[in-house]
């Protein structure tokens, strides 16, 4: 096994306190973390003495070829399961209390029985698991670097493609085409691609509206690159921009920046949220910045930790997250500017190049 894998099971071996307990994962993301393989359906069994990937024949050979971890094809799930455990003496078996569904855990519930294990979902693992994957190690900052270039790249071709007349739609489409010819396996989300009172809406979604003269347009776009995530959104104007439009965009930008200025280790989340919300609500704006200032990104392109006004998780190196403050007046424009960063032990590192001063096209 891998070094940097062995490290990982090692550290979410800490969690079984005595050597009759075993952990079961059967959450993809968490699987890909601590296997080296990421698939659709399948189990990862974490014991004292082994760490075995269940997958089914679709991902046999796939599996033996990426897996850090040793490999098993079973036939009969709940038989082969059982004899494993049987084989290290298992009698309790920890699950992620998040990724089953009443059905499945009272079936592997009721099969464990028969076996003689105690099934526990209470919800610990998860949170040991959260807290593990919460810091970035530099293979994974590595990937997130990687994805975000990927998307940059494809965000600064789609801005030569920006005319009046041209859809929500087809911006998206090309943007989407831009970063998978760049070499991105796939989008982090539905990309944001909105324009004119649509950028009022923080999670608009592209239709056939077409941009016109003197809109906003927002872009809120991710890459990811083997399986790691990156999360950035720009506001740019087509024409020309009011001086209202200007006055909301410097505002937000202020926002941003001071939240930027705050972030380094020690601080609480909730610190950088205020340092961004109090310049909004200063302006006489609060009412309408109504989500929170960031989010970690990584595997997932929402987890933690999550910058809001009441997070009392406190900053760390090696965390990776979002600085995304903005201002949305219903049935007129909305304004985001979004880095994405990691904290180092001075301060952050901002994957993001993209200028952020107000750009009309």
């Amino acid at each position: 096994m891998d070094l940097l894998f062995q490290k990982r099971i090692n550290k979410l071996r800490g969690f079984l306190g005595n050597p009759d307990e075993a952990l079961l994962l059967t959450n993809e993301v968490n699987i890909g973390y601590f296997s080296g393989f990421f698939h659709s359906e399948g189990y990862l069994l974490v014991t004292q003495q082994s760490a075995v990937l269940m997958v089914d024949f679709r991902y046999h050979e796939a599996a033996q070829k990426k897996s850090q971890c040793n490999v098993m094809c079973f036939s009969k799930l709940y038989e082969d399961l059982n004899s494993l455990l049987q084989k290290d003496s298992v009698r309790c078996l920890h699950v992620e209390a998040s990724n089953l569904t009443i059905a499945r855990y009272q079936r592997l519930k009721k099969k464990l029985q028969d076996a003689g294990v105690e099934l526990c979902a209470d919800g610990k693992l998860d949170r040991h698991i959260e807290q593990l994957r919460i810091i970035k190690d530099s293979t994974e900052l590595e990937k997130i670097q990687k994805a975000q270039k990927i998307a940059e790249n494809a965000y600064l071709e789609l801005l030569n493609d920006v005319h009046v007349g041209i859809t929500e739609r087809e911006l998206a489409t090309r943007l989407q085409f831009y970063m998978k010819q760049g070499g991105a396996e796939d989008v982090s989300f539905d990309l944001i691609t909105i324009t004119g009172k649509k950028t009022s809406l923080p999670h608009g979604v592209p239709s056939n509206d077409c941009v016109c003269d003197g809109d906003f347009i927002t872009c809120d776009f991710g890459a990811v690159y083997e399986g790691y995530h990156s999360d950035t959104t720009r506001t740019v104007a087509v024409g020309h921009a009011s001086e209202h439009m200007q006055d909301i965009y410097n505002i937000v930008l202020t926002a941003q920046l001071a939240a930027l200025e705050t972030i380094k280790p020690n601080v609480k989340c909730s610190a950088v949220d205020k340092a961004a919300r109090d310049i909004i609500s200063q302006a006489g704006y609060g009412e309408f910045f109504g989500h929170s200032t960031g989010h970690g990104v990584g595997l997932n392109i929402h987890e933690q930790p999550f910058v809001s006004p009441k997070s009392e998780t406190v900053l760390q190196a090696g965390m990776v997250i979002t600085d995304e403050p903005g201002i949305y007046l219903p049935d007129m424009f909305g304004v985001r500017i979004e880095d994405m960063l990691c904290v180092t032990e001075t301060g952050y590192k901002n994957f993001v190049s993209l200028s952020k001063e107000l750009i009309i096209i």
